[in-house]
């Protein structure tokens, strides 16, 4: 997660419960929570997936991955060999996985940062393809310090390996004949830790029409647990009902018919003093009126420090986040109609 000081404005296998009609999805109820499309797509989604994944990207090989650095590069190559293992290509578009983010583009008060890349996965939809989801978090960190590396592993290595891991259930849900019906756009940003400069890069470069694009889920920090929720089954919520009040429902829903984590709205607060709202990837979307959810464990004691490892990870809560994060897209991605933008982003 970006700093504030950056701001300038500033388990085991899942069971998944019978949900009867609770779900809006259309057509074969195999498309419902408790349909065989759903379930085996949900189902490999695994802990030890996240966790192979995470070693990797977090680990010293990878150098901390500040913004245009090799490590930071090296973890997108893998991250990209991991996608054409899975069979999930890259927007026609583009005509790779890279969307370059130019060095000019990225000022900071301590010069431009480096040239670096957003990392774009796709799968487009069997039925409305026009129409997007965006599942997004951001792969940089803040590299190496005295030589001593910061590796990253909650912040955003997380989110990363969570995004990766949804990808290939959505990509396994096709191969089975259960492909969603909206596009998914899987977007891996850099430059977050230094102003939210890929996100900011792509709203303003944007592949597909934003006016296209349904919602973003967004996810930065699932890994852990912050001191005020030690030892919980939890997650932070933001944003999820400033543009639509239907998305926050859907997740609500989608928590119930999954582990019913505890959903925790502090962070919703206009009033509140960290400003979550504002200090991750999804506000670059927010701003230009895309409905947004925003999936967070809190500030916790190696927060930014280079005790951020990949052993310090809560596997199982990281799993079950995960999947919460799963099933709100599936829905997202299969109702019969997409969400309704009725509120105002005021912040």
């Amino acid at each position: 997660m970006k700093n504030l000081k950056y701001l300038g404005l500033v388990a085991v296998a899942a069971f998944v419960q019978s949900c009867g009609t609770s779900s809006n999805v259309a057509g074969s109820k195999n498309y419902a929570v408790n349909g065989d499309g759903f379930k085996k797509a949900y189902n490999s989604i695994t802990v030890e997936d996240l966790k192979k994944n995470l070693y990797i990207i977090a680990s010293d090989e990878m150098e901390g991955r500040d913004t245009g650095t090799k490590g930071q590069k090296k973890a997108g190559e893998y991250m990209i060999s991991q996608y054409k293992s899975y069979g999930v290509s890259f927007p026609k578009a583009l005509g790779s996985y890279y969307q370059t983010v130019p060095s000019e583009f990225m000022k900071t008060r301590n010069g431009q940062l480096p040239e670096s890349e957003n990392i774009l996965a796709y799968i487009e939809g069997s039925e409305k393809p026009e129409e997007l989801i965006v599942i997004s978090a951001h792969y940089d960190h803040i590299g190496t310090k005295n030589g001593v590396v910061y590796n990253g592993a909650e912040d955003d290595g997380s989110g990363t390996v969570a995004v990766m891991e949804i990808a290939e259930a959505f990509q396994k849900a096709k191969k089975a004949g259960y492909g969603p019906k909206r596009s998914i756009l899987f977007l891996h940003v850099t430059g977050e830790e230094h102003g939210l400069w890929g996100s900011d890069f792509y709203s303003k470069n944007p592949v597909f029409p934003l006016e296209n694009t349904v919602a973003n889920l967004n996810i930065d920090m699932i890994g852990r647990d912050d001191a005020e929720n030690r030892g919980k089954q939890y997650v932070y919520v933001i944003g999820s009902e400033m543009l639509s009040t239907e998305l926050k429902k859907i997740n609500e829903q989608a928590n119930k018919d999954t582990h019913n984590l505890i959903l925790n709205y502090k962070y919703d607060d206009p009033n509140d003093p960290d400003r979550l709202y504002y200090r991750s990837d999804h506000y670059n979307f927010a701003k230009h009126n895309v409905p947004i959810a925003f999936f967070f464990d809190g500030i916790h004691e190696d927060y930014h420090k280079p005790t951020d490892t990949p052993d310090r990870i809560d596997y199982p809560l990281l799993h079950k986040r995960t999947q919460l994060v799963f099933t709100t897209a599936w829905e997202l991605a299969n109702r019969p109609e997409r969400i309704k933008v009725d509120g105002k982003n005021t912040r």
